[in-house]
């Protein structure tokens, strides 16, 4: 039974510290379980990770990865995924930075109107809006192009975005518009000096968000592009399970590869992302 101490506060008995542990633990190694199993996959060769014979090493070798670097056009998708990824990331901020305070601070004409469509362009399924905004960018001769996909994923990125830096820019006080407003700030200056140095959690959070819907989304990539040379990661990696001679250990390779942009994109917004995230909830 858990016990009462002076502050009020229940203390956990032995055996229920042990069960909250325990299942932390579980749940830990359930969740870091297929990575650690991606990562040794691609130390093996071939006929290693098709054997039945379940093994963590096995005949290591960095030759997946010398391969994939060297042998394919890897590097190539890579580039292009930062590409890709680092504009989506750029304009998205942008948008959905100016969207979001101009909604949260000014009241204009079809302002309601204007979040209601960004509120139900999210209840649409990626598959729905393929063929609509491929005949619009088909118009616009972009079909495999990198502007292309970068237009399609700020249709993903921006209006959900939009609606969370709205509700962080509502929790900050406009008594600091109006103060640099005494000082002679225009509202483009109080917002670019005033109001978006203090949304620097948000703006982490749509960096990420953004970042991650460019570097790792299929279906536009898929439906957009045509050429080899053109493929962005998530949609090259295809290439190395073709329909009778899938390549694993080359997959997890490349896989593995994927994932340590994405990663070192984490590491410094971590310290921004819960905030960024629970202050965007609260409000508006």
């Amino acid at each position: 039974m858990s016990k009462v101490t002076r502050r009020g506060h229940r203390r956990r008995s032995p055996a229920m510290s042990v069960l909250l542990h325990g299942t932390l633990i579980l749940a830990s190694l359930i969740a870091i379980g297929p990575i650690v199993w991606v990562l040794l996959s691609s130390l093996k060769p071939g006929y290693a990770i098709q054997s039945s014979e379940l093994t963590l090493f096995r005949d290591t070798t960095l030759a997946n990865y010398r391969y994939v670097l060297t042998e394919t056009n890897f590097p190539r998708w890579f580039l292009n995924s930062v590409i890709v990824a680092a504009f989506t990331m750029t304009i998205g901020i942008f948008l959905s930075a100016t969207t979001g305070y101009a909604v949260s601070r000014f009241n204009f004409p079809g302002r309601r109107p204007l979040m209601l469509v960004f509120l139900v362009t999210q209840m649409f399924p990626v598959a729905i809006l393929i063929v609509p905004i491929y005949t619009i960018l088909a118009r616009l001769g972009l079909i495999n192009t990198m502007p292309a996909l970068i237009v399609a994923y700020l249709t993903i990125a921006v209006p959900f975005c939009a609606w969370m830096l709205k509700g962080y820019f509502d929790s900050i006080p406009t008594s600091l518009d109006e103060a640099a407003a005494l000082d002679g700030c225009g509202p483009f200056a109080i917002f670019w000096r005033v109001v978006l140095p203090l949304a620097r959690p948000a703006v982490a959070v749509t960096a990420f968000y953004t970042f991650l819907t460019a570097w790792g989304e299929v279906a536009y990539a898929s439906a957009f592009i045509q050429t080899d040379n053109k493929f962005t990661l998530a949609y090259g990696l295809q290439q190395f399970v073709p329909q009778f001679n899938p390549q694993w250990e080359y997959l997890t390779a490349a896989a593995v590869l994927v994932t340590v942009p994405a990663g070192l994109v984490f590491f410094f917004a971590q310290k921004h992302l819960v905030s960024g995230l629970t202050a965007g909830g609260t409000k508006g």
